[in-house]
């Protein structure tokens, strides 16, 4: 147990959650709620109707706070030596209900940035029916105590003998992908991205023939009526969706994989008249080795010859050799498209081999893929093609 102050603000703005016990009629209470720290002050989110906003109506209510982060299960030869490395925090006192409405709006502003940074200033406020609604307590920390256990397995001596495994399973809390409410048009705001590397962002590109922009849910209907033909879809690893729903799916698996690092994906939008023609991607991205596939391309029939493409892949190649740093760009095609094969050719690109068996078609098959790349020696000499045959177009 120790009384570090900067340990129990640190587990306290880490942790989202905790739990306060509280006595009603002398029974206790114990609830689970958020809470956010400023300065020396915990300030609890309760409703005025729930037990512990009445409880603390008149001088406020005694309660005991605490905070648990689990770090890690500890396994040892003997049971008796099973542990938890944790930190903890145990906060003691009496919180009061905070009745000033400047207070009250700032404690709950403090409580939504600490959910995400910036949110604040991209939500709407409460109103004065809201704040009527909501309790607020404040517990000062004054009578606080800190728990934690870090390192490996104490098991005795006479036990280390013992055939059985030992040691320490790290545990950690882990942010899923944004899954948008229906209705929500536009992309995760970027605070719930911050610290991504540029590698793995699709930042706008803008071109004469074609505009990339991040995937975002307001694109699906424009991405299903420039992709309703199954020929542009014929040697791809995905069926053709046949509905709104199937294309909403279809951009929500792009957006996970997105946040699992897995690919980043842009719309190509025409930009005279801002339709959407179509999306291509990054994917197998890997900047210690400075290598990114390019790929997951499908682009509407209606803009095929017209310079889209050729001007999207050359958007995508300046922001991997140029901006990025890369060594390496590669495609994979589908040994059987010969229009695609044919197409990445002319950007330059030379034909490395045949991964046999690379990926599942949707009909259960085995693809074979065609494997073409460009390095960064290769790419002056290939941008300055690429921008003469846009020239020309």
């Amino acid at each position: 147990m120790r009384y570090d102050r900067a340990a129990a603000h640190a587990i306290l703005d880490e942790a989202y959650d905790c739990a306060v016990a509280f006595v009603v009629d002398g029974e206790p209470r114990v609830l689970p709620t958020l809470h956010v720290r400023v300065g020396d002050t915990v300030y609890l989110h309760g409703s005025t109707g729930g037990r512990l906003g009445l409880a603390a109506r008149d001088s406020g209510v005694p309660v005991c706070l605490s905070v648990t982060l689990l770090d890690g299960l500890v396994l040892a030869r003997s049971q008796f030596h099973h542990s938890a490395n944790y930190r903890s925090v145990v906060a003691m006192g009496t919180a009061r209900l905070v009745t000033d409405a400047t207070e009250q709006a700032a404690a709950m502003a403090a409580l939504v940035e600490k959910v995400a940074p910036g949110r604040v200033a991209d939500s709407r406020p409460a109103t004065r029916r809201e704040l009527a609604q909501t309790a607020v307590l404040a517990l000062p920390l004054q009578e606080v105590s800190v728990r934690a256990r870090a390192g490996g397995v104490m098991d005795d001596p006479a036990d280390l003998a013992l055939p059985h495994w030992a040691g320490v399973l790290p545990l950690q809390r882990i942010m899923g992908p944004p899954e948008p409410d229906a209705g929500v048009g536009a992309p995760a705001p970027d605070y719930l991205v911050a610290g991504r590397s540029p590698w793995h962002t699709a930042a706008t590109m803008r071109g004469k023939h074609v505009i990339l922009e991040p995937l975002a849910p307001s694109h699906v209907d424009g991405l299903f009526a420039a992709l309703d033909d199954d020929e542009v879809w014929r040697f791809l690893p995905s069926l053709p969706p046949r509905d709104h729903a199937d294309m909403a799916a279809h951009v929500a698996t792009a957006a996970r994989q997105q946040w699992l690092g897995e690919r980043v994906t842009w719309v190509q939008i025409n930009p005279e008249t801002g339709e959407v023609m179509g999306m291509t991607s990054y994917h197998d991205i890997d900047p210690e080795k400075g290598a990114v596939g390019i790929g997951h391309t499908i682009l509407g029939k209606r803009w095929w010859r017209t310079g889209v493409n050729t001007e999207a892949k050359l958007l995508l190649l300046e922001r991997a050799f140029d901006v990025l740093g890369a060594e390496r760009v590669f495609w994979y095609t589908d040994v059987r498209n010969e229009r695609s094969q044919r197409a990445i050719a002319r950007l330059g690109a030379s034909r490395d081999g045949v991964v046999r068996r690379h990926r599942l078609r949707p009909d259960g098959t085995w693809r074979d893929s065609v494997l073409f790349a460009m390095t960064a020696d290769e790419w002056p000499d290939a941008a300055a093609r690429l921008r003469a045959m846009l020239a020309a177009h």
